[in-house]
C-alpha cells in the first residue's frame, strides 16, 4: 500500500527534509488571496525555506518546512487532503537533484556525470548530489537541476552511494556566452590618459554592472559570467591597471549578495580573463 502523503511527510520531516503537499501533476498548491503575487511579502528574498505568516501554505518551494505542528495543523489541512504527492526543497538540506526526464537523458548522465544515489521516476531518473546550487531547467535535452529555490518530488530514498556534487554538473547551468565583440581601447596618443582613469566612466561602468547582478531574475550564475566578461573588455583591457581589484572586490561583493560563493567568482572572472585572452 502506497503511504499516505502526509505519513510520508512527517516521516520526511523528522528526518529534518523540509516537505511540502504536491496536487496532481506534481504542481504545488497555489497562493492564498492574502499571498497572491507575493503580496503578504513571503520570506526574505525567498532564498529560506519556511511557511510564509499567511494562515495558509503558499510560494511552491518556500513553503517547505519541517515543523510537524504546521504540517498537521489547520493551516495545511485542505492541502494535505488533496495532495497526490509530496515534495522536498534539495537546496534546504544542502542537496541538489539532477532531473533525468527520459531514457536518452539518463544514458547521457551515465557517460557523463559520476555515479551517485539514483531514484527511478515515472520516465527516468534523479540523481542526487551533496551539496546545493543554483537550479536551472532544460540545462540539456531532458535534464533539470533542481536545488536551491526549487522542490523536487519525494519518490523514495534510492539506491547506490551519494557523492559530493560535482564541477560537471556545476558547470551544467553556466550558457556560453555570445560571441563578444572585445573593445580595445587604444592609449591616447602623445602620452595622455588613459580616458578609464577618468572617476566618472570607470564609476558608472562598475555601478551598471552592481546593479546588472542584483536584478537578475534568473541565471544568476550566468549573469555573473556575462558581468565580469562585460567589465574586462571595456575595462580592462587597455593595459594601464585601471581596473583595480578593489573594482572585482566590488564585483564579487554584489555577486556574493546573490548567492554565489567566493570560489565560483573566482572561477568566473578567472574564465572571463581567459575568454579574452587577458
Amino acid at each position: 500500500m502506497n503511504t499516505p502523503p502526509l505519513t510520508a511527510a512527517l516521516g520526511l520531516a523528522s528526518r529534518s527534509v523540509p516537505v511540502l503537499p504536491l496536487r496532481a501533476g506534481k504542481v504545488p498548491f497555489g497562493n492564498c488571496r492574502a499571498c497572491r503575487d507575493n503580496a503578504c511579502g513571503g520570506r526574505p528574498n525567498m532564498r529560506t525555506p519556511g511557511p510564509c505568516v499567511c494562515p495558509r501554505p503558499c510560494h511552491a518551494w518556500a513553503a517547505a518546512t519541517t515543523d510537524p505542528a504546521i504540517l498537521t495543523g489547520p493551516a495545511w489541512a485542505s492541502a494535505w487532503k488533496q495532495a497526490a504527492a509530496v515534495a522536498y526543497h534539495p537546496g534546504g538540506i544542502g542537496l541538489t537533484v539532477v532531473d533525468l526526464d527520459h531514457a536518452d537523458a539518463v544514458i547521457w548522465a551515465r557517460q557523463t556525470l559520476p555515479a551517485t544515489r539514483t531514484v527511478p521516476t515515472t520516465r527516468g531518473e534523479h540523481w542526487i548530489y551533496r551539496g546545493a546550487m543554483q537550479s536551472a531547467n532544460a540545462v540539456c535535452d531532458g535534464v533539470d537541476i533542481k536545488s536551491s529555490m526549487a522542490y523536487a518530488r519525494w519518490l523514495g530514498p534510492g539506491t547506490g552511494t551519494m557523492t559530493a556534487l560535482p564541477d560537471a554538473v556545476r558547470a551544467l547551468i553556466v550558457k556560453l556566452p555570445s560571441p563578444v565583440r572585445a573593445v580595445t581601447v587604444p592609449m591616447p596618443a602623445g602620452g595622455g590618459e588613459c580616458r578609464h582613469r577618468t572617476p566618472a566612466y570607470l564609476e558608472r561602468g562598475i555601478a551598471m554592472a552592481e546593479q546588472r547582478i542584483a536584478e537578475a531574475a534568473g541565471g544568476v550564475h550566468a549573469t555573473v559570467y556575462r558581468t565580469f566578461l562585460a567589465v574586462l573588455s571595456a575595462h580592462g583591457r587597455c593595459g594601464c591597471g585601471c581596473l583595480t581589484e578593489a573594482h572585482a572586490e566590488r564585483l564579487f561583493a554584489a555577486a556574493q549578495t546573490r548567492g554565489e560563493s567566493a570560489r565560483h567568482c573566482s572561477d568566473a572572472w578567472s574564465n572571463a580573463r581567459t575568454a579574452l585572452g587577458m
